[in-house]
């Protein structure tokens, strides 16, 4: 049996053939893994094996759609389920041996903790979805249709300072600030809507593209990140608001999904996971989930009753370096500070 070393991953076989000339897999993926995941920490290898003693001419790999060469380090991988394609070329044809692989963060996550600077009283009836400081000031987007709205709040005596509410057709979701326009995410409506930050008025629209659904939004003041309640984070291009790629969110052991609303927090993105009380925090280079903050307790902390329901909403005030959380139908506002332990 002739083999040829190339890489070092992992996976499921399949094999497909070109132009639909072989009827039958000459090739097949081998890798120093057996159990289909992997983590950044190691250098990967693969055999291409070849039980046949089929002569070929070449071999091009790929790993999504980078071309790689025989050993690769995955450090500098970003995480989450990959693809690895070793299309082999012979006799004026070729065939497609592939490979998924699952890369993994080599640590698990921190655990944080925080402790409440402040408790601020908050709209019991708004459905958050969304929070966000820009210029000092807090701007929150609600849920639910015919409930959905964007607002301005002065969050030290829980007024609203401005408000808008949304068609009966939209359900409101996630929203982030950059260079004065508010950016508004719907839940399945597969659009955003943009505002003037000063008058409200909404300017324009845009349409999502590969993401599912509209759950949360932040921005680096570079581009934005979207969330659609999967464990994929979306890049937009801050102009067009097209998506430019994604990254996916994944600890030592497994992806994290039903990601949520998203804060940026000094380089990293937080991201609260939707029906878990808690939030979690990615290296956007990778989509490491480096910690977690386990928010329940602060649900006990708020008034009962029948529409209360899971932690949602989170906003970083860098003038202050602490975050402000609440919750849909929460009547409090908590800030909080973060302890790394």
């Amino acid at each position: 049996m002739h083999t040829y070393k190339l890489l070092t991953f992992i996976g499921l076989n399949v094999l497909i053939s070109a132009c639909g000339s072989t009827t039958k897999s000459n090739f097949s993926i081998k890798t120093n893994s057996e159990t289909n995941i992997i983590s950044n920490a190691e250098t990967l290898s693969i055999e291409l094996l070849n039980p046949n003693n089929r002569d070929f001419d070449s071999i091009q790999l790929t790993l999504d759609t980078k071309i790689i060469t025989a050993s690769v380090d995955l450090s500098a991988i970003p995480l989450g389920e990959k693809l690895i394609k070793a299309k082999v070329f012979y006799d004026d044809t070729f065939e497609v041996a592939l490979k998924k692989v699952v890369v993994v963060n080599a640590k698990p996550p921190k655990i944080y903790t925080y402790e409440i600077v402040n408790t601020y009283a908050h709209d019991i009836t708004s459905y958050t979805q969304g929070l966000e400081f820009y210029k000092g000031d807090l701007y929150e987007s609600t849920g639910q249709y015919g409930e959905s709205k964007l607002r301005k709040l002065d969050y030290k005596n829980g007024s609203v300072v401005k408000n808008v509410d949304l068609s009966s057709s939209y359900f409101g979701e996630g929203l982030s600030v950059l260079n004065d326009k508010i950016y508004q995410l719907t839940w399945k409506e597969g659009r955003g809507l943009v505002y003037d930050v000063n008058s409200f008025e909404q300017i324009e629209t845009f349409n999502y593209g590969q993401s599912k659904e509209g759950w949360g939004l932040c921005n680096d003041g570079q581009k934005f990140y979207k969330s659609d309640g999967s464990e994929y984070l979306w890049f937009l291009n801050p102009k067009t608001l097209a998506e430019e790629g994604s990254l996916q969110a994944y600890t030592n052991k497994e992806k994290l999904t039903n990601l949520n609303e998203l804060e940026w927090v000094d380089g990293k993105i937080y991201a609260n996971r939707y029906q878990k009380d808690g939030i979690a925090i990615i290296n956007p280079e990778n989509g490491a989930i480096e910690a977690v903050i386990d928010f329940k307790a602060l649900k006990t902390k708020v008034t009962k009753h029948q529409g209360l329901d899971v932690l949602n909403g989170m906003a970083y005030n860098p003038k202050t370096k602490t975050l402000f959380v609440t919750g849909k139908r929460w009547d409090k506002l908590f800030e909080v500070k973060i302890i790394e332990n």
